[in-house]
């Protein structure tokens, strides 16, 4: 992800939740690039962005901390195909668990994440806004 990405980005981003980031979290992702890592999933026949990841890593820790489809290309295995190449990422570079947080509403995501061997580990209550919600905090072993 570079800062020329950000408007189809942001459009993915408002589209996809209830509470989108902001214009400067994203390129506080792109800045930070000691421990972010931040891709965009770009269309091969389009040239287009269709979807973004952004990853955190510290020593062998990983936080998949935002990850979203465009609605027009969700239901087609591509939230399968990011999420697998992510894993496989931060495998490589000497992650060893992998954790995020979840809307408990957002059912797609969390099937996604179980289908990967992702587990519920708490709760954080109150996490969210717009609407309030809990987070379901899930986690993975990479090793």
């Amino acid at each position: 992800m570079e800062e020329r990405d950000l408007p189809a980005v942001m459009e993915i981003e408002r589209s996809s939740f209830t509470n989108p980031w902001h214009h400067t979290s994203f390129q506080g992702e792109i800045d930070n690039f000691d421990i972010s890592f931040p891709y965009v999933v770009i269309h091969s026949r389009m040239k287009k962005i269709i979807g973004y990841v952004i990853f955190w890593l510290i020593n062998d820790e990983a936080q998949i901390s935002n990850f979203a489809v465009h609605p027009d290309f969700r239901t087609r295995g591509l939230g399968e195909e990011v999420l697998s190449r992510i894993l496989h990422l931060i495998r490589r570079r000497g992650g060893k668990e992998v954790i995020l947080e979840v809307r408990p509403s957002n059912t797609a995501a969390r099937m996604l994440y179980a289908k990967f061997g992702f587990r519920v580990v708490g709760i954080r209550p109150n996490y969210y806004h717009c609407p309030p919600e809990d987070a379901v905090v899930m986690t993975k072993s990479l090793s």
